[in-house]
Parts: structure tokens; sequence; C-alpha cells
């Protein structure tokens, strides 16, 4: 998890070991993953809990619950409580868009107080996967189908700090195995999450017959659809040239189409791919390809 993890900040540019980060931690498997794979790669972590008091004493359980995680583990905690009900009435919106409102206007805050470099969440390919069906269940184009990003804009602040994704490499099966099997870790669960009656929840149930394999399809897919919009938006980002790349090399039957596309971006000059029908070497910085005999 840790390598894994690792790899995807550094592929995609997501954060700095010198500057702060903001990590989002409800106590659930995720947060506590994802706090504890940041802190052993060695960045400096400010938590934030956000308590929205919707579930009674189940609520004030996942603070204790953060609160002695973040001591033991030596990690400075901001704590916010939410009148959720109040908000959502005031502003006429529902429960899970207040607390969405709520929670990300005071991550802003807090990370713009704290000079953090990036609020961190806990999205991971199970939720990649539940936001494209959600999508594709309400009809959607590309952008929807694009899915969660590595990195966003606030909602709610769009000119702040950004929200980063790190867990988007691996999914919620690898998560629990993670803090149960490798580092014994307990969390805490959300008892709403088996309410069906939410959307969500039951497009989360519907994903438990899904493969690990489809899931990470699904994820991937996302991804490679952030490439096409970005390219077709006219965007140099790391997705947009993967993207194109992968329609040139449409018909050669290259395996790992990232691997290529680094080795391009790090000049790597006379590094060679093969597939079963072609060759690709890399020549002053452009990539030539080649049929096998």
């Amino acid at each position: 998890m840790l390598r894994r993890v690792s790899t995807y900040i550094r592929k995609h540019g997501l954060l700095e070991k010198d500057k702060p980060v903001l990590v989002a931690i409800s106590g659930g498997a995720d947060s506590v993953a994802l706090l504890d794979v940041l802190l052993r790669a060695g960045y400096r972590c400010i938590a934030a809990h956000c308590n929205f008091h919707l579930r009674g004493e189940e609520s004030e359980r996942d603070a204790a619950f953060v609160r002695e995680l973040c001591a033991q583990w030596n990690v400075p905690l901001e704590v916010k409580d939410f009148d959720t009900k109040a908000y959502a009435s005031a502003h006429n919106v529902s429960i899970e868009v207040a607390a969405r409102e709520l929670r990300y206007a005071w991550f802003a805050e807090v990370a713009r107080q704290q000079g953090c470099q990036a609020i961190c969440v806990a999205h991971h390919q199970n939720d990649q996967a539940e936001t494209l069906l959600l999508n594709l269940k309400r009809g959607t184009g590309l952008r929807g189908l694009a899915g969660m990003r590595s990195v966003s804009t606030n909602p709610m602040v769009p000119e702040g700090v950004p929200i980063i994704r790190p867990l988007l490499c691996t999914t919620r099966d690898y998560i629990e195995h993670y803090l149960r099997d490798k580092r014994q870790l307990n969390w805490v669960n959300d008892s709403t999450n088996s309410d069906t009656s939410i959307t969500r929840n039951a497009v989360r149930e519907q994903l438990r017959t899904y493969t690990k394999a489809e899931i990470e399809h699904m994820a991937q897919t996302a991804e490679y659809i952030q490439g096409y919009v970005d390219w077709l938006e006219g965007k140099d980002t790391r997705e947009a040239g993967m993207a194109k790349l992968h329609e040139e090399l449409r018909d050669c039957n290259f395996a790992e189409i990232d691997k290529i596309y680094d080795a391009l971006q790090k000049g790597e000059g006379g590094k060679t791919f093969t597939s079963k029908t072609h060759q690709a070497t890399i020549k002053k910085g452009k990539l030539c390809v080649t049929m096998v005999l």
C-alpha cells in the first residue's frame, strides 16, 4: 500500500514533502488508511474531523475515536461541530448536500490558515466506480464518465487549496486488508452506510457483486476518459498525453502505455518496448515504432 500510494502521488505530482497537508478523517477505514500511509511516507499531516451531529451517539463515538487516534500518532487535529439539519433547512438543500458544502468550506478555511498545500480526501476505486454508475443512471456525457480526478478544485472555494485523492489507485478490499492484516489498525463504521434507500448506498451494495478486477477496470476507464476530455479541451496534462499516445499506438498491442509515456517525458533515449507485433524505441525524444518480423 505504501509503495502503491507513494508511486501514485509521485506520478501525478500530488504532494511535496516540505509543506503540510490537511487530511480529512472520519474515523472510517478509508481515512484511517489514508492518514497512516501519508505519515509513513513522510508527509507532515494535519487532521480535520467534521461532526455533523446526524447519528446521535455514533457521531460522538467517531469524534472520540479520531481524537484518540491522532493523540496516539501525535498528529495535530482540528474538529468542527456542525448543525447540519439547520443549514440544510436554511439553504433548502438535502442533508447530503449540506454536509458536503459545510465540510468543503471548512476544509478550505483550515487549509488556508495552516498553510497547507492540499486537502487530502480518502476516495478510492470503489468510490470511483460508484460515481460512474450513479452518473450513468442519471444520464451523463464524457465529463460524467471521467468520474473523480486525482486533483480537483474545492467546490466551495474554487480559487483555494486543491482537493487531492491519493487512494484512487486502490480498492476498498485492499484498504481493509492493509489495515487489518498489515497494520493491525482499528476503524469505526458508519451505520447509515447500510441504508439502501440512499441512492449511493444502493449502488455500493450493487458493487458488492463485482470482482476487484472489475472495479479496478472501471476506475481505470474513468482515468482514460479524463485524458480524452483534457485532450479535446486542449489541456496539457499527463492524462491528455496518455490519451493521445493510446490513440497513436492503438493497433500496436503495447500493454504498458503509461511506462512508454513516462519514458518519453524523462527523455530516456534508446529505451525499447516490445509487444507481440511491434517494437518502439525512443530516439532523440521521439518514439520510433516498427513492426516485429
